[in-house]
Order: structure tokens, then C-alpha cells, then sequence
């Protein structure tokens, strides 16, 4: 049967009302089961990571003794009155060596304008402390500690003796710079 377009009448509009009614109750209900289905919303309150630490190989030289001083009058042989000290840190198996070097071949005047005296830098011996060979400091490597481990946790306190035979020179203070390097064994 066709329904005529125009104002709907009692009955049509009983039918209408009934079938809204009856979807919107459906769908409430059906919202209200999926609520009651799933429960709280919650996220997963456990999870891990993976903690990854890479280690690369390492050696660092710290605390050097800034300066020292040798004194003395022309001929007589002095030496430092204590260790210049140092820590040196590895995590290096196969160990480490400390090598000490001149960045001049002289040992220059502090006063150069009216000085021109010079002490060559091979008149200064230098060893490694509680050993008793001294060896002529020079521009080349002069090895003062070598090890085969690697250095305890928190470094190894190593120290330098210097000594030198005073030459007949102008009084003055001599200086040159010397250069301490630490390097891993390959």
C-alpha cells in the first residue's frame, strides 16, 4: 500500500514515535553493554627496556704536578725534593705506558734579554720514582712507567724523580716545558 505525502495521520505518527523510541532505547542499551563488556579504560601498567652500555677503551693522565724546582751552585748534583706526582686511569687489558718529553731542546733564561745563556734540556735525567736508573730527558720519548694491566679503579698514583749536575752558567732560573703522555699498549 502506498502512503499518501502529506500531514502524517494519528496512527502514523504513534508508529513513528514508537519505532524512535524503541531505537534510541536499543542503542543506550547497546552502549551500556559495551561499557559493562570492557570495564575501566586503563592502560598496561607494566612494561621493560633493555639497558645497553657501550665501553669504549679509555686512558686519562690527571693531577700533574704543575712545576718543580731544582737549586743549586755550579757543579753539585741536585735533585727534586719531592715526586712530581700524577694518576693515570685505564681500563686498557693489555696496560699502558707514561713517556715524559722536552718541548725544547734548551732550558732558556727567564731573563733572555739580558741572559743569553742556554742549558741543553739532556742535562736533566728524569726516572720514575722508587727506581734507581736515570735517563737524559731529551725531545725524543723517555719512558717512565709501563705496565702490562690495566691501572686499578680510580687510576694508579705514579711520580717522576729529576735530577741535574748544575752547569757553569749565568744565575738565573732556567725553564722548559716537559710533556707527560699516557697511551694505551696496542
Amino acid at each position: 500500500m502506498l502512503a499518501s505525502v502529506g500531514t502524517p495521520n494519528a496512527a502514523t505518527k504513534v508508529r513513528m514515535t514508537r519505532l524512535v523510541q524503541g531505537g534510541l532505547i536499543g542503542t543506550a542499551l547497546a552502549v551500556a553493554a559495551v561499557g559493562i563488556a570492557s570495564g575501566p579504560a586503563s592502560a598496561d601498567p607494566s612494561g621493560s627496556t633493555t639497558a645497553n652500555v657501550a665501553v669504549a677503551s679509555g686512558i686519562t693522565l690527571t693531577g700533574l704536578t704543575p712545576a718543580f724546582l731544582l737549586a743549586g751552585a755550579p757543579g753539585v748534583t741536585v735533585q727534586n725534593q719531592a715526586p712530581v706526582t700524577y694518576n693515570v686511569e685505564t681500563n686498557s687489558d693489555t696496560g699502558y705506558t707514561v713517556t715524559v718529553q722536552s718541548a725544547t731542546a734548551t732550558m732558556v733564561p727567564a731573563d733572555q734579554a739580558a741572559n743569553l745563556d742556554t742549558i741543553p734540556i739532556a742535562a736533566l735525567t728524569v726516572r720514575e720514582t722508587g727506581t734507581t736508573a736515570y735517563a737524559a730527558v731529551t725531545t725524543g720519548i723517555v719512558v717512565v712507567h709501563d705496565q702490562g694491566a690495566r691501572s686499578s679503579n680510580g687510576g694508579d698514583e705514579l711520580g717522576t724523580d729529576f735530577q741535574m749536575r748544575i752547569p757553569t752558567v749565568t744565575p738565573d732560573t732556567y725553564t722548559a716545558t716537559l710533556n707527560y703522555i699516557a697511551a694505551v699498549h696496542a
